[in-house]
């Protein structure tokens, strides 16, 4: 029987419970045939590849060319009036013909990538069980505690990556319950997309442990449980098993957590068990880094003169606020230095030592002592006080970098670091437009959702996007390349570094925060190389031959192994002249 292995590394502070991944007997009925996939009926398929894969006759005869499957589907989406009708489009080419869906995403990443995830995926998951049409991962309930592994053995492929989520904080549309699927699914095509891990080595995971939506849990069509939300201590339980069913079923499998409402338990239980990670924690603060390190070069502001003001004191806050201090350190703070470059504003004002509430746990770390007793409410009051050369907002309340605040973080800086990080686009704290208007174009800025380019003064002006797609499928690749037993501090900083560097010169030159989306390929393939030379360093891989590369051989060690959609027609021809070559020296060796 297999087990998980389970690792400490040696830069461990914490001193929190870790589970031990303890295994129990369970037992399966036979597994049934794995059904055809549905790339075998590719309409590019040549006729001797279609007999092959026992598909002749299944689709139309014509053998096509991606160019002429593209112009097909673009049309086709083109037809769609909403974006909640292209997403299901996209979603139902991906169930019938995986690689066409995946050839045209390549070739269309910029314009087709909101449409599958942020912010169209929003309104998908808040009519998930209104729309759904097929299954798209696997969903554990409450009521399978105890046969968890059981269920698992339902999932018909090996899986190399999961995303976990039990809906209860989907983007910031708060509590959607098992609705929150589009969330796994929409992630999980981009480590796909963008890493090139393969899409039928993911599994889209939802646990369904009831909802606090009473709305939701009397609408006729919700397809989830309509319990309560489970106490934390029997969700505890629940995930305690289910990461021993997964590491059983898939020693090796990297686990991804998203958009729970309290994220910070289930990361400081089992992050030194098993190969997991939070993208709403640490993923969140290293893309955010990486563009937060290109500002501060831009700005000319050294990292002992920066104040960075935060609209958002929840998870995803103080996780990007804590990766930002460590680079303080790294540019040579002490720690308590750079904490105090930073004050976090929550719904009931900044964030204070004696304000006379119980902070909640995460956010007494940037607790500020030094307020001399004035409890601040108002952020254009806090932005006067404080001064910021930064204001970033995790907040989820649409429009509150207003007109008085931009203009005043224009009148403090030249360059005034702004950075709307909440989703959708509905939820962003300012637009680009606006960021742009009131900072009369100075403004360093990068948002959570897409905004379009802009003409100012005779110049085209591009937004950054601080969109976790450019690290999160580096990170799940790299633990997956170096077999990492664990997902280190160390390797998620590393992401962060590595995007950092991974704009070209005319992006540089151009004052871009982040690479073209369109070269995510290329620069995942960085990213991924930092985390495995972080991994490597922490002595957490046991892919040891990898040591050995220089970087340019690791690289295109990566790029070998990543899925490309455009070669899988060429991948079965091969398999195809390979056997009919070993039939014909079987047929010669009985001459």
């Amino acid at each position: 029987m297999a087990s998980a292995a389970v690792a400490t590394p040696t830069n461990s502070t914490s001193s929190a419970f870790h589970p031990h991944a303890n295994i129990h007997a369970h037992h399966t009925l036979p597994a049934r045939p794995s059904p055809i996939s549905s790339g075998d009926f590719d309409t590019s398929h040549p006729i001797e590849v279609r007999k092959y894969l026992r598909t002749y006759g299944l689709t139309p005869p014509s053998v096509e060319g991606f160019e002429a499957q593209a112009q097909r589907c673009l049309a086709l989406l083109e037809l769609k009036k909403t974006p909640i009708e292209k997403y299901q489009y996209l979603t139902s080419l991906r169930a019938t013909n995986v690689d066409l869906f995946y050839r045209l995403l390549a070739g269309n990443i910029k314009e087709i990538t909101p449409l599958i995830y942020t912010p169209t995926v929003g309104e998908a998951c808040q009519r998930w069980s209104e729309i759904y049409t097929q299954p798209e991962g696997l969903y554990l309930s409450f009521s399978d505690k105890g046969k968890l592994a059981s269920v698992i053995q339902n999932w018909p492929r090996n899986v190399e990556i999961t995303v976990i989520t039990d809906g209860s904080r989907i983007l910031g549309l708060g509590d959607l319950g098992i609705n929150g699927m589009g969330i796994p699914v929409g992630k999980l095509a981009l480590y796909t997309a963008c890493a090139g891990i393969r899409p039928d080595a993911t599994l889209p995971l939802m646990l369904d442990l009831g909802t606090g939506n009473k709305a939701l849990r009397e609408d006729p069509l919700y397809l989830g449980s309509r319990r309560e939300k489970v106490t934390p201590d029997e969700e505890r339980e629940f995930l305690d098993e289910l990461m021993a069913a997964l590491t059983e079923r898939w020693p090796g499998i990297v686990i991804q957590y998203e958009d729970f409402k309290n994220p910070f338990p289930s990361l400081e239980r089992y992050r030194d068990t098993y190969t997991m990670f939070n993208d709403d924690i640490q993923g969140t603060g290293a893309v955010i880094l990486a563009g937060f390190i290109n500002a501060v070069k831009t700005s000319g502001i050294p990292a002992k003169d920066q104040r960075a003001v935060f609209l958002g004191a929840g998870s995803a806050g103080v996780g990007v606020a804590k990766q930002i201090v460590q680079f303080f350190i790294n540019e040579g703070l002490t720690e308590d230095q750079a904490r105090r470059c930073f004050w976090l504003v929550d719904s009931k004002g900044l964030v204070t030592n004696d304000r006379g509430d119980k902070l909640a746990e995460h956010k007494v770390y940037f607790s500020r002592d030094d307020n001399n007793g004035k409890q601040l409410t108002n952020l254009l009051d806090i932005v006067n006080d404080v001064k910021p050369t930064i204001l970033m907002g995790l907040s989820t309340i649409g429009g509150a970098f207003d007109a008085q605040i931009l203009t005043r973080m224009a009148e403090l800086n030249d360059h005034p670091i702004i950075f709307p990080l909440s989703n959708p686009s509905s939820k962003s704290e300012c637009t680009f437009e606006e960021a742009v208007k009131h900072t009369n174009g100075r403004a360093l800025f990068a948002s959570g959702s897409p905004f379009p380019s802009l003409e100012f003064e005779g110049k085209t002006l591009t937004p950054g996007q601080g969109n976790n797609m450019y690290v999160f499928p580096g990170i799940g690749l790299g633990a997956i390349l170096s077999k990492a037993v664990n997902v280190t501090q160390d390797m998620i900083y590393a992401s962060a570094e590595a995007l950092s560097t991974a704009l070209n010169e005319q992006e540089v030159a151009a004052g871009w925060l982040y690479p073209d989306i369109r070269r995510i390929r290329e620069v995942s393939v960085v990213v991924t190389r930092g985390v495995i030379r972080a991994a490597q360093l922490n002595e957490v891989d046991r892919e040891l031959a990898l040591r050995h590369m220089g970087d340019e051989e690791l690289d295109e060690y990566i790029k070998e192994r990543m899925y490309d959609p455009f070669n899988e027609k060429k991948i079965v021809e091969e398999e195809i002249e390979g056997l009919m070559s070993h039939m014909s020296n079987g047929r010669a060796s009985h001459l």
